[in-house]
């Protein structure tokens, strides 16, 4: 079984989202999808008059930048997606960390400051996603979750590599616009956590493929089998960078 992650970037591309839909469609075993929709939520938090903030890859999530999150992630473009796949003949359902308390989470404690209602996850209740794999219908989550104090956001690629480690996914794949990780243009096929390590150490794996790599290697920390980043290209004929613990 695995765990899809799309980010941003490729939802807001409709040949992807088209591509994408048609892949899982196709996929003999149902996947879990798991998204994020930054772009989105920073251009309406600017047309409410409020600058978008972040601390090291996470944002900083006001009130009212939650509730903009939460129309974004678990409107728009949970809906959007479902839409997608359901046209390509995938059954679907869109649904969010907080529906049936999937993702719990307390609030995040970080040591540059306070986030807001940023979540840290602490629980996922797997036999929910089982529940609808069993009967071949793709969950596309979203990652707004469950705290006591209401919704948080939640980091997609923290909310993807939970639950893949809940369901002992066979890996999680960041499915991404480059076909893997490179080195002198060439895709890197197997990385271990240390390679990776010191690859980023010596800048061979650079900017905006480190915060994959590190989500990758999250997946595999929690427990997923292995993680896997790669294109839609990648995602229908098995290729890409597979990041494992050891080898």
């Amino acid at each position: 079984m695995l765990v899809l992650k799309i980010g941003g970037n490729e939802i807001d591309d409709t040949n992807f989202l088209t591509g994408f839909a048609r892949a899982v469609a196709q996929m003999s075993e149902t996947p879990v999808i798991v998204h994020g929709g930054g772009k989105e939520i920073a251009e309406l938090q600017l047309r409410f008059g409020l600058t978008p903030r972040f601390v090291e890859g996470l944002r900083v999530t006001d009130e009212t930048s939650l509730a903009i999150a939460e129309m974004v992630l678990s409107g728009r473009v949970n809906k959007r997606i479902v839409a997608v796949l359901i046209a390509a003949g995938a059954d679907a359902i869109g649904l969010s960390g907080v529906d049936r308390a999937l993702v719990r989470v307390e609030k995040m404690q970080h040591p540059a400051g306070d986030l807001g209602r940023v979540g840290k996850i602490v629980s996922v209740r797997g036999e929910v996603l089982r529940d609808f794999l069993a009967r071949q219908i793709v969950p596309v989550v979203s990652p707004i979750s469950l705290g006591d104090e209401g919704a948080y956001n939640v980091n997609a690629d923290s909310v993807a590599c939970a639950l893949a480690a809940a369901l002992h996914a066979d890996a999680v794949v960041f499915v991404t616009n480059v076909p893997g990780v490179l080195q002198d243009d060439r895709v890197i096929p197997t990385l271990t956590a240390p390679q990776a390590n010191a690859l980023i150490k010596s800048q061979v794996i650079k900017g905006g493929m480190i915060p994959k790599v590190r989500a990758a290697l999250d997946a595999i920390a929690g427990g997923a089998c292995a993680a896997r980043i790669t294109n839609l290209e990648g995602l229908v004929n098995g290729s890409g960078t597979v990041v494992i613990s050891d080898l």
